[in-house]
């Protein structure tokens, strides 16, 4: 019995007319569009992050980076079904054949070559990006590093996409969308589902996708995002990323012998946290906001930054290292810019709506800072030095 490989697929087999120029623009405008959102508001959060900044990042709207960072999630999300139809619409012209003559066939192989940097580039930020969000790993390298160097790949590739079906593009968006100028030749036969319907499909699938997840970041959603990571779980209605097991202070972060010790070259102070709660109390309404999409408000009671500081002697605009108990992990110490560490806003906190912080909350202490990332938001604070 022999074996048949049945024949490679050829452009001419695909003949449904939703497989159109037509529906592959408009769809593609709104994937461009969430992805440019994406792009920008992933280099916020970038920055956000870095330890050195040449120009400070603000510390108001306190809210600023709970809005860019669910945007960020929300239009990754939305591009999934976008991302999804694009593809199958233009899925025929990988098995056109290639052309005659050699400038023809450079053209020709340069423009399929950057599709698929484009579309291999688009795939994994969005892969990755939702296993962010759901705090699954299953790779050794580093997300933040990785994700946003092919942030770069991938909105470089869209720009060269761009540009080269920039006339299509143009053309189709100017048709109406049963237009067949554009078609394949053997794009001739019907489908119960017009050209119109697709794309409502689509838009609705992608309305369908921000939906359910959309709570993490929009508190009167929470009751329908199904998917929504850590919406309002946790004690005070504020999620937890990491616990104390997981950061390994369960024990150390209840020794009755721990000390905050506060650093200014030769100047240092120690204080238990009775002390800490003998000083000034200042309650401030923040949200925490965390790159995976999540992001809840509480109303945080501790001391002042800019008021330890004080005892040392520190000069304002000081940059500041907060240390954790924490004893290893990428966000195990964190830099407070100066601004930040001067806001009347920015407290080390000992309380989360009037109850004492919970171990998994950072107690015995933690940094609270306005429009800051919670990965920098460090808990189990035992340390503050100025830099």
């Amino acid at each position: 019995m022999r074996l048949r490989i049945p024949a490679p697929p050829t452009e001419a087999g695909f003949t449904s007319r939703l497989r159109s120029a037509t529906v592959a623009a408009r769809v593609g405008l709104w994937l461009g569009i969430c992805f440019g959102i994406c792009f920008l508001t992933g280099l916020i959060s970038h920055y956000a992050q870095n330890p050195d900044q040449p120009i400070p990042f603000p510390t108001s709207p306190s809210w600023g980076y709970r809005v860019t960072q669910g945007l960020h999630v929300i239009t990754g999300t939305a591009s999934v079904p976008l991302l999804l139809v694009k593809l199958w619409s233009v899925f025929p012209r990988l098995f056109i054949r290639p052309p005659k003559g050699l400038r023809a066939l450079a053209v020709e192989g340069l423009e399929r070559a950057s599709i698929g940097v484009l579309v291999a580039a688009a795939v994994f930020q969005l892969a990755s990006g939702l296993a962010n969000s759901a705090q699954w790993y299953p790779w050794s390298f580093s997300f933040r590093t990785t994700h946003y160097s092919m942030a770069w790949v991938a909105i470089g590739a869209l720009v060269v996409h761009i540009a080269v079906k920039l006339p299509i593009i143009r053309g189709t968006l100017t048709r109406d969308v049963d237009d067949t100028t554009y078609d394949r030749e053997s794009a001739t036969r019907g489908s119960a589902m017009s050209r119109r319907g697709l794309l409502r499909s689509t838009w609705a699938a992608s309305g369908v996708a921000v939906l359910v997840t959309a709570g993490s970041t929009v508190p009167w959603l929470r009751e329908v995002s199904v998917l929504g990571v850590r919406s309002g779980d946790g004690p005070g209605g504020i999620p937890i990323n990491k616990s104390a097991r997981a950061a390994g202070v369960t024990a150390s972060a209840v020794d009755p012998a721990y000390v905050l010790t506060v650093v200014n070259g030769d100047r240092a102070v120690q204080l238990a946290r009775a002390d800490l709660l003998a000083l000034t109390q200042r309650t401030e309404t923040l949200p925490i906001a965390c790159v995976e999409g999540w992001s809840a408000s509480g109303a945080w009671t501790g001391v002042r930054i800019r008021d330890l500081l004080d005892l040392v002697g520190a000069d304002r605009g000081s940059d500041v290292e907060i240390g954790s108990l924490q004893e290893r992990g990428a966000f195990s110490r964190s830099t407070l810019q100066g601004n930040f560490a001067d806001d009347d806003r920015t407290l080390l906190a000992l309380e989360l709506d009037g109850e004492t912080l919970s171990i998994d909350h950072g107690y015995p202490a933690r940094v609270i800072a306005p429009n800051r990332p919670g990965v920098l938001q460090t808990k189990w604070v035992d340390r503050i030095e100025v830099l």
